[in-house]
Order: C-alpha cells, then structure tokens, then sequence
C-alpha cells in the first residue's frame, strides 16, 4: 500500500513509500482509508516541533473508511461498516487530564494518510449516513478539540458571549459553530482581511482584524467583553486577549503557536476571578 511517511533522509521530512498492508491485532480492525484530513499536528512533525518525534511513522490522525477485517476478539459485526475513527490513544480514566501513556493516532504509531490503518476496535465509530466520508474525516481532531475548548473548559452557553481567536484555523471554525449552535453571542478575530469577508455571512455579533492597532478598544467597545475566549496562538496576544475577558471570564488555550507570553495582568485577573486554562484533544 501507498502511505506518506515521516523520514529523516529528504529535505521535506516526508515520502510517499510503499508499505506491507498491515493485518489487524487482537482487538484491532483493519480500515481502508476512504479520506483522511490534515490537521496542523502534521505539520508540526514534518518540521520537528512536535514531542519525541520518530521516523519512519505514517503520518495522519483523521480518517474514516470500510472496515475490511477484524482481528480476535471483535465483532464480525463490524465488517464492511462505514466508519469514523477516533484518533484518541490511551486517554486514560480520568476524564480531567490524559494518562502519562497518551498518544495521538499518526505518530508515533501508523496513521491515516495511508491506503489502511489498523487501529483498536474501540477506536472506531459508525459514520452518520448524512456525513460524506471527507466530511466525517475532518471531524474527529479538530471537532474534539473544539468541543472541550468550548464546553468542558469553557462552560459556553446560551447565556455566553464568546471570542473566536483566529478563525481561520480547522478548531476555531468548528468551536465558532458549536458556540453558534448552543446560542451563544459569538465573535472572531483573524488577521486575514479575505477571511473578514469569508465570515460576514455567519450572523456573527463581530469580526475583528487583530492585524488593527485598535482593534482590542473596538471589541471591548462594541461587545463589553467576553465571557469565554478560544484561542490557540498564545504568544503575547494572550496577554492582550486577557483584558477582554468580563469578570469570571475564560480564557482557554489549545495551543501556542505563538510561543509563550511576555506579560498577563495578574492584578486584573485575579480581582475579575478570571481563569486560564490549558486543553487538549479531549476524552472520550
């Protein structure tokens, strides 16, 4: 089978190479990958900024697929379903935080910018009829990651006023739509002037160039603030972003491409009951 590997020999760090098809574990099921989607963790392999980057890995945590065979110990049930694939490895018991033993599918173990990937049969999901197989493989990473963004740290609402940091990116447009669906007050910010005009058509109570010199006085003006603000830049944005949060507000983080922040006002934090809390992909 054909697959995209991360290498260490080409200046590009990856390589289509033909790979043995694998056969499913006990407790596995073998998937014929139908679409698979890139996620910004591809990327960040290809260039070495991810943890314990290793070699030689199929890349890709999204795909959804047939299940062409099953190993011991799972349903032939399963056979021939259409199906989704939760790239979680590992999560652990407690849902609050991931194991010491937490991985993601696509490195280090294979993933699915590959013709097949065996994954666990609890890893798997039948696809909704109503979701293409592009549509379902660009769901699982970045819609979870958007979800605990917003609702389990975020604790959005229908009461809620909520900024989208960067819009552009795959977790943000998912974290804008689920803010929408739960009636939420929802604004973004991007520093793309086309993608100002891309989300005009959303109903969005603001759009917000972060690129203006002024554009932190024009939200606070406009919306009073935030109750919840989702962000995955970091950097010293975070520091900025902090002034808009209301008192009891949230800012959560999945990210940091940005880097780390220069300076957060802790004296207005702490006086607002502020928090800012770090999340993940997300449990099951």
């Amino acid at each position: 089978m054909k697959a995209l590997v991360l290498v260490n020999e080409t200046p590009e760090k990856i390589k289509i190479k033909e790979l043995e098809k694998p056969r499913p574990g006990k407790n596995q099921v073998l998937v014929k990958i139908a679409a698979a989607s890139l996620n910004r963790r591809d990327q960040w392999c290809r260039l070495g900024k991810y943890p314990n980057i290793q070699y030689n890995v199929t890349l890709g945590s999204d795909g959804a697929g047939i299940v062409e065979q099953v190993g011991d110990n799972v349903d032939q049930i399963w056979l021939n379903k259409a199906v989704v694939i939760n790239p979680n490895i590992n999560w652990g018991d407690n849902p609050t935080v991931q194991s010491a033993d937490y991985t993601i599918l696509g490195m280090p173990e294979n993933g699915t910018l590959a013709e097949y990937v065996c994954v666990g049969a609890d890893r798997i999901h039948e696809k909704p009829d109503a979701l293409s197989f592009e549509a379902a493989a660009a769901i699982p990473l970045a819609g979870l990651t958007a979800y605990r963004a917003l609702f389990t740290h975020g604790k959005a609402d229908i009461n809620s006023s909520v900024l989208i940091s960067g819009a552009g990116g795959g977790v943000a447009q998912f974290a804008m739509q689920f803010a929408q669906a739960a009636g939420a007050k929802v604004a973004i910010s991007t520093g793309n002037t086309d993608k100002v005009d891309f989300f005009q058509k959303f109903g969005l109570s603001g759009i917000f160039n972060y690129k203006s010199a002024d554009w932190l006085q024009k939200a606070k003006k406009s919306t009073g603030g935030f109750n919840v603000i989702i962000d995955s830049a970091g950097g010293d944005q975070a520091g900025e972003l902090v002034k808009l949060l209301r008192p009891g507000g949230r800012y959560v983080f999945y990210g940091a491409t940005n880097g780390l922040p220069g300076k957060i006002n802790f004296y207005r934090m702490f006086w607002n009951q502020t928090t800012i809390q770090g999340s993940t992909m997300g449990n099951d």
